[in-house]
C-alpha cells in the first residue's frame, strides 16, 4: 500500500503531468509489472556505498561506519515503502485520508517501545544513548508551522528529498538547494530566536512520568489519533489510497513496493538502530547548514563568527570533516540507499524539464523549511519522529503546529502549478 503523493513517495512524474494523484492512482493497471532492473546505475550506488564507507573509515571510527550503513538501511526502506511525511499531513487535512496518518502512529509506537528499552537500559555502542529533548518556545512554534507550510510547496519533506534525489528526481535538487540556504540563513539569524528571544521548557515525559509512564501515556495518544483519523474519515468520506505497479513474492523486497505498515515497522527499529549504535536519535536537516556554511567558508565568508558557530558542538563539526559528522553521514547514506533501491526497482530516472513555477516552488519550499527546521530544532525527523520517541513533548508540539503550516501550504500549492487531492464526490 502506498499514499497518493508528490516526489517524496515517487509522485513526481504525476506532479509534471499535472494530472491529480487520485485520478492517476484510479487509472493504474494493478497488475503492472515493475520495470526492468537498471544494473549499471546499482553498481553506480555500490561503488558509492563503498567509497562512503571508506571516507567514513578515514575520517572517523567504526562507530561512524556503522552509522553510515544505517543510513543506506534508511534509504533503502524510505524509497520501497514511500514513506512520506508531506502527503501524510496533505491527505489528511484536504480530504480526510487517514491512511499514512496511521502508519506514523504505527511507525512512532513501535519507535517509542524500542527508545524506552536503549534509553532506560543506557547501554549503547557509543556510551550512553541520549533522546533529542527541545524547548517549547517561540522558536519551536514559528519553525514548525514554516516547516509544515515549507513541505507543502517545495513538494517533499526532509527525509523524502533526501531519497528523492537519490531516486533521481532531479528536481528534488532545488528543493536540496533550498533546504541549505534556509539553514544557512536560520544560522546567521541564531542570536535574535535563541538569545534575544526567551526560551521555554523542556519537557520530557519519561522524566516526569518515568519511561513505562511515558510509554503508556504516548501510545494512549497515539491511539486517539488513529480513532480520531476514522472518526474524520467516515465524515468526510476521503478517495481510497491505491496500491501502485510492484513486483510480487521475494522479488518485492528488493524491486516492489513495501506495505506502508513494513516501511513504518523497519523505519522505527533503523531509528531505534541508530540511537543505539552513535548515541543520539536520526536526524536529517543540521547537515545542510554546516554543508552551506563550509562552501561559503571556502568562497571567504567568515561563518565561523556567526553565534551559531561558536556553540562548542557546531564550532567542532564545523572544523571537522563532513564525513565525520553523524547526522551528514546519515544523509550521505539515505541517499546513496534510495539510489540502489530505485535502480534495483527499475525506477531510477532523471527528469531534465522542469516547469518553471514547480521550480520556484520547490526552492521557496526549501527555503522555508531549511529555516523552520533550525527554528524548531529538527525537522519531521529530528524534531517529530525522533522527538517524540524520545518522549520529549515538543516532538508532539511540532507535529500539532506542522499541521496548521500544512493548511496554509496547500493554500499555496497552485500558485506553484501543484494540485491538491479533491473529494471523491469530485472524481469523473
Amino acid at each position: 500500500m502506498s499514499v497518493l503523493n508528490d516526489p517524496e513517495e515517487g509522485g513526481f512524474v504525476r506532479t509534471l503531468r499535472r494530472l491529480p494523484a487520485v485520478e492517476r492512482a484510479a487509472h493504474q493497471p494493478p497488475s503492472q509489472q515493475a520495470p526492468p532492473t537498471n544494473w549499471p546505475v546499482v553498481g553506480v550506488g555500490l561503488v558509492l556505498a563503498v567509497l562512503l564507507a571508506l571516507a567514513v573509515s578515514w575520517n572517523a571510527n567504526g562507530i561512524m561506519v556503522g552509522t553510515s550503513v544505517l543510513g543506506l538501511a534508511l534509504g533503502f526502506t524510505l524509497f520501497h515503502s514511500r514513506f512520506g511525511f508531506t502527503s501524510a499531513w496533505r491527505q489528511v487535512v484536504a480530504v480526510g485520508q487517514g491512511v499514512a496518518l496511521r502508519a506514523h502512529m504505527l511507525m512512532l509506537a513501535v519507535a517509542c517501545l524500542l527508545f524506552s528499552v536503549v534509553l532506560a537500559t543506557g547501554v549503547g555502542l557509543n556510551g550512553a544513548p541520549r533522546g533529542f529533548t527541545n524547548p517549547i518556545g517561540i522558536a519551536l512554534v514559528v519553525g514548525a508551522f514554516l516547516f509544515g507550510m515549507g513541505m507543502q510547496v517545495g513538494g517533499s519533506c526532509a527525509s523524502g528529498t533526501l531519497f528523492a534525489v537519490g531516486s533521481g528526481q532531479t528536481a528534488i535538487v532545488l528543493t536540496l538547494f533550498g533546504f541549505i540556504v534556509g539553514s544557512v540563513l536560520a544560522a546567521l539569524s541564531y542570536t535574535f530566536w535563541f538569545v534575544t528571544l526567551p526560551s521555554g521548557p523542556t519537557i520530557s515525559l519519561s522524566g516526569q512520568f518515568g519511561y513505562p509512564g511515558a510509554l503508556l501515556l504516548s501510545l494512549a495518544v497515539m491511539a486517539l489519533v488513529v480513532a480520531g483519523s476514522y472518526r474524520v474519515a467516515k465524515r468526510r468520506n476521503p478517495p481510497p489510497v491505491a496500491d501502485p505497479p510492484t513486483a510480487r513474492g521475494l522479488a518485492r523486497v528488493l524491486r516492489g513496493s513495501w506495505p506502508m505498515w513494513v516501511g513504518a515497522i523497519v523505519l522505527a527499529v533503523l531509528n531505534a538502530a541508530v540511537l543505539f549504535v552513535s548515541g543520539q536519535p536520526w536526524g536529517v536537516t543540521s547537515a545542510f547548514g554546516l554543508w552551506g556554511s563550509k562552501i561559503l567558508g571556502g568562497l571567504g565568508v567568515d561563518v565561523q563568527h556567526w553565534a551559531f558557530w561558536q556553540v562548542p558542538a557546531n564550532a567542532k563539526s564545523l572544523a571537522g570533516s563532513v564525513f565525520a559528522d553523524r547526522i551528514s553521514v546519515l544523509d550521505f547514506g539515505i541517499m546513496i540507499g534510495a539510489l540502489i533501491a530505485s535502480a534495483a526497482g527499475g525506477a531510477f530516472v532523471l527528469h531534465r524539464r522542469v516547469p518553471w513555477r514547480l521550480a520556484l516552488g520547490s526552492v521557496l519550499g526549501g527555503i522555508t523549511m531549511g529555516y523552520g527546521a533550525r527554528l524548531a530544532g529538527g525537522c519531521n525527523i529530528g524534531a517529530y519522529f525522533s522527538g517524540i520517541a524520545s518522549f520529549s513533548l515538543h516532538g508532539w508540539v511540532w507535529g500539532v503546529v506542522a499541521l496548521l503550516g500544512t493548511y496554509a501550504g496547500l493554500k499555496l500549492r497552485p500558485l506553484f502549478g501543484l494540485t491538491n487531492p479533491k473529494p471523491v464526490d469530485s472524481i469523473c
